[in-house]
């Protein structure tokens, strides 16, 4: 298993920035369009559709064709565990792809408050498909995760620090 990390400071209030995370329009927000993603459906941890927050329990059903070639790859995300404590300056969740192009994903989104920023530390660890061969090629798998996050990082505090 391989691990990528890139963290953000973003010139904005902690409860901002975390309000933004939960909810799925921030996850949609984030994605490039030339990932074509689609949310196909929410479903919150008591069976709610759509639920206001994505709270431990979510699932996210999705699907991604990237540039626009090949099959649409479909994947649900699942919260699995979201804990804040605003008042102490951090937040953080975690959520999973289950059934997707990824053996292995485990992404932990962690927000710290820093003054009158906040700092958004993306750690995600995964295992590149493949098998033995992806195993083994998976700490390469930086060159494609840095675009992606230095677009949702960019993205975060054109967003965030306009407010």
């Amino acid at each position: 298993m391989s691990t990528y990390r890139r963290r953000v400071r973003v010139a904005a209030p902690l409860d901002e920035v975390w309000e933004f995370h939960s909810d799925i329009s921030g996850l949609e927000a984030l994605t490039p369009g030339f990932m074509n993603l689609r949310v196909e459906r929410v479903v919150g941890p008591d069976g709610e559709p759509d639920p206001d927050a994505l709270l431990a329990g979510t699932d996210i059903e999705m699907s991604a064709r990237p540039f626009g070639v090949g099959p649409r790859q479909t994947w649900t995300s699942r919260i699995e565990d979201r804990e804040e404590d605003l008042d102490d300056g951090r937040a953080s969740f975690v959520d999973s792809m289950e059934g997707g192009p990824f053996p292995m994903w485990r992404h932990t989104h962690r927000f710290y408050e820093r003054g009158d920023s906040t700092v958004v530390d993306d750690e995600v660890r995964y295992e590149l498909p493949g098998g033995a061969l992806g195993r083994t090629v998976s700490p390469l798998g930086w060159v494609g995760f840095e675009p992606m996050f230095r677009y949702r990082h960019r993205t975060t505090r054109e967003l965030l620090e306009q407010r």
